[in-house]
């Protein structure tokens, strides 16, 4: 068994249709994010984290914002494909650490279902699942425009 680390980033602008989606989950019904998919920040840098620790590329190689067919797709199922795919490659995720940043997207109220909807896609436990969020204290894209995610996964090959 060989240790494998693979980590993941996205951000999307504030724009678009209704609701934001973080996670699988509708964090906010008045806004939405400027997407080729539902634009679920947290699951596309989850997918990369998993493609990266499988070297299987990234998310943009399996699901190219160029491609009509991914047009408001639900990142969730894309996050199932490349679990997929990387568990057909021998790779097994253990857990998985996520942060998202916002200023004003709120988290907490909904972080325990996002935990569990992460879990279940991803055949983990809750306890295998961490989701915080953070500002940039009024710096950068996610201060004024927008929602930004980063995770990180452990794995080993099986």
């Amino acid at each position: 068994m060989t240790a494998r680390t693979g980590w993941g980033f996205d951000a999307h602008r504030f724009g678009g249709e209704p609701p934001i989606v973080l996670a699988g989950v509708a964090v906010d019904s008045s806004r939405g994010l400027e997407a080729t998919s539902d634009g679920d920040v947290v699951a596309h840098a989850v997918i990369d984290a998993v493609l990266g620790a499988a070297a299987l590329g990234d998310i943009g190689s399996l699901f190219p914002s160029s491609d009509p067919k991914w047009a408001g797709a639900d990142s969730i199922a894309m996050l199932a494909d490349a679990m997929d795919r990387a568990n057909a490659a021998g790779l097994a995720v253990s857990h998985l650490d996520v942060t998202i940043v916002s200023e004003d997207v709120r988290v907490q109220p909904h972080r325990e279902d996002m935990r569990a909807r992460l879990a279940e896609v991803m055949g983990l436990g809750p306890n295998q699942v961490s989701v915080k969020a953070t500002t940039t204290d009024g710096l950068g894209l996610t201060s004024r425009e927008g929602v930004a995610a980063v995770a990180v996964v452990t794995a080993s090959t099986i």
